[in-house]
């Protein structure tokens, strides 16, 4: 009996009394449980942007193709679809490991162990935001989009361009096909954007029958060939401006928790160093903390890669 009385007071004690005040519910203390409340108030923030992201995009009859937008790299690399953002994701990846890594090594009370891999998860999210940065500085300052206007178009019937004056071409497009409008002057010849987004200097007067809007962007024209409109005579359009504003929104909020991330690292990695946790005996709690928040931002990414590049 004694015996008995013995287990059911143990057991008890471990689960009866864990919401009373004295035991950490889920055997999780406060800290990591707030971390837990902010990490799925985030993702519901995520879901609705992303969510709003694929209700625009399938309720409009055109958008840009992500092959097509993000096939430029670094060093005047063109015609590599999506190589470039393989290279970030693989970097906030490859982070997220090393995070796992500082992690095990605050368990173990290793505190060289936590700084060695806490300064390469740092270099990683540096290196994925320097990757950003890149694109961002690609997108507005060569291909000229902006969160109000999209250069970059998908043709919504087949058709063939018009020479400068007002015949049909050689150049025959179909519906669905990309295209990209830049400025004049800005060193890329629109004639060459199916090809790469890069082509020699512009001029307006070397191709007059190129027309120039308001806003310095070059427009051409061209007959439609199939269809009702077959025959009409038609001026390529802006692609939806929606595109523009939801990437630099989107990624640019999750660059924001990126560089956020890298700051709170950087901060904990310091403290670590200077002996403050192992003064604590909790196993490096608040590098575990951080690194739940670190994993979050890595599986949004995954989220984001898949609806803006892959989609």
């Amino acid at each position: 009996m004694a015996t008995t009385d013995t287990v059911m007071e143990h057991h008890d004690v471990q689960n009866g009394d864990a919401w009373s005040g004295g035991q950490a519910p889920f055997r999780a203390s406060y800290g990591k449980l707030m971390m837990w409340y902010f990490l799925l108030s985030d993702a519901f923030t995520f879901a609705g942007f992303l969510i709003a992201y694929g209700a625009l995009r399938f309720s409009s009859p055109t958008w840009p193709v992500p092959d097509f937008v993000f096939s430029t790299a670094p060093f005047g690399i063109h015609h590599a679809p999506l190589i470039f953002v393989t290279i970030m994701s693989f970097l906030l990846i490859i982070s997220s490991v090393t995070m796992v890594r500082a992690v095990q090594e605050g368990h173990r009370e290793n505190k060289n162990g936590v700084v060695f891999w806490m300064l390469m998860t740092i270099l990683g999210g540096a290196g994925f935001l320097s990757c950003q940065a890149w694109e961002w500085t690609n997108l507005i300052g060569a291909e000229h989009m902006s969160v109000t206007t999209n250069p970059f178009g998908t043709h919504t019937e087949d058709g063939v361009y018009l020479t400068a004056d007002g015949k049909d071409s050689d150049e025959v497009f179909h519906a669905g096909s990309s295209y990209l409008m830049h400025k004049a002057g800005a060193g890329h010849g629109d004639e060459h954007a199916e090809e790469g987004h890069a082509a020699a200097d512009y001029s307006p007067g070397d191709h007059p029958g190129h027309f120039v809007d308001e806003k310095g962007f070059i427009h051409r024209k061209f007959r439609v060939t199939e269809g009702p409109d077959a025959g009409m005579v038609k001026m390529e359009e802006f692609g939806p401006k929606a595109f523009g504003a939801l990437f630099f929104f989107i990624t640019g909020f999750h660059g924001f928790h990126v560089f956020s991330g890298v700051v709170f690292l950087f901060i904990i990695m310091i403290n670590a160093a200077s002996g403050l946790y192992v003064k604590r005996k909790n196993e490096y709690e608040m590098v575990e903390k951080i690194g739940l928040y670190w994993h979050f931002v890595d599986l949004v990414w995954v989220f984001v890669f898949l609806v803006f590049y892959l989609l």
